[in-house]
């Protein structure tokens, strides 16, 4: 075992992790987030998606021991309590939710590039959303939650 200290969700912790363990694995296993999904463990469905230092990483492909020093966002920790984000919100809002799976992933890549670029056109958040796979839904809804989003993080309605 290898003692990893990181911040997670804005809080500093600290875990021992296994050589072959995966981020994703550490986070629902030891921390018991399990809004982090385990996917196809391939980094092909986005499912696992967290945010690595501001930027979407796929956790099934990151060593837990890489996260040392570094900070890690969840949808766990993206709302402030009970007060959603204005991604969740709009997920829920538009109807962009389905079976859930994909979601958690999908809103972290989404707030990654709303971070980056609040007035994103569709093709951008088409773009950004393309490691994220959906199998419920045909992504308009989920282009349609970010783009609200994007209007109520300006201040626009939401």
């Amino acid at each position: 075992m290898k003692v990893v200290r990181f911040t997670l969700n804005g809080d500093p912790v600290e875990v021992g992790v296994r050589d072959s363990e995966t981020l994703v694995q550490t986070l629902r296993e030891r921390f018991g987030l399990t809004g982090t999904k385990q996917g196809c463990d391939l980094g092909d469905c986005g499912a696992c998606t967290v945010l690595f230092d501001g930027e979407p990483v796929l956790s099934c492909l990151v060593p837990a021991a890489d996260a040392e020093g570094h900070t890690v966002l969840t949808i766990e920790g993206l709302s402030n309590g009970e007060v959603l984000h204005p991604l969740q919100k709009a997920f829920l809002d538009e109807g962009a939710v389905q079976c859930g799976y994909c979601t958690p992933g999908m809103v972290l890549t989404a707030k990654s590039l709303l971070d980056g670029n609040p007035e994103p056109t569709e093709h951008e958040i088409r773009h950004a959303l393309s490691g994220n796979l959906c199998r419920c839904t045909g992504y308009s809804k989920i282009v349609g939650a970010v783009q609200r989003a994007a209007g109520a993080m300006k201040g626009g309605e939401g």
